[in-house]
């Protein structure tokens, strides 16, 4: 059955309803875009990094745009930054690399992004842009991104799998449960307060 996200309870959704809410039909259509877009993490060298560049020497996108500007323990470097210098190390050449490192969440993710995007590559020329982030984060990734992006530019969803935060494996350790239960709650919350926009979505069972 199909239902708006608007219409769920975070506090009342059972395992399989949190899967169908975070992790069903996310999936690479395979399409190219005009550039890579990766939100930074405390592990988004070891996680998104890999795909992205794998994704930039398949030729799928020209550019990869590295987002966050968080410092997390044990670093100097912000997000954005850090995953730069990886990239480049790498072999992706610094021309093609794009840093926004301003923001601190999701939201600003896409909003500090506008503007790197704006001077590098112009808006209004922007088709498609290919989402890199972790899978139980992508559906809150692309509803902010179809909130605040023009609405000319479509997306390739390319989620990265983790070690314990995957469809087939979250429920079975606290921390994977942990963080899709407060995905989940996160992701409605946001839509209900008109944050982000409602998505009607499939679901195996009524929530």
């Amino acid at each position: 059955m199909k239902l708006p996200i608007s219409q769920l309870d975070g506090k009342n959704l059972t395992d399989e309803q949190m899967t169908d809410l975070l992790f069903r039909n996310i999936k690479d259509d395979n399409r190219n875009g005009d550039c890579i877009f990766v939100p930074g993490s405390s592990k988004a060298v070891e996680y998104r990094l890999p795909p992205a560049i794998q994704l930039y020497k398949e030729g799928r996108a020209g550019k990869i745009l590295f987002s966050g500007g968080v410092v997390w323990d044990g670093n100097q470097l912000s997000e954005a930054q850090l995953l730069a210098e990886k990239a480049m190390e790498l072999g992706v050449p610094s021309k093609d690399i794009l840093i926004e490192n301003q923001s601190l969440h999701t939201k600003e993710n896409v909003l500090a992004s506008l503007l790197v995007l704006d001077r590098a590559l112009h808006l209004h020329k922007i088709d498609r842009l290919l989402v890199v982030t972790s899978h139980y984060h992508m559906r809150r990734m692309n509803l902010k991104l179809r909130t605040y992006m023009p609405d000319w530019i479509d997306y390739s969803l390319c989620p990265v799998n983790d070690r314990t935060t995957r469809e087939d494996n979250w429920f079975l350790n606290p921390y994977g449960r942990q963080r899709v239960e407060a995905e989940s709650a996160k992701l409605i919350s946001y839509v209900k307060q008109g944050i982000i926009i409602d998505q009607e979505l499939e679901f195996t069972s009524q929530p």
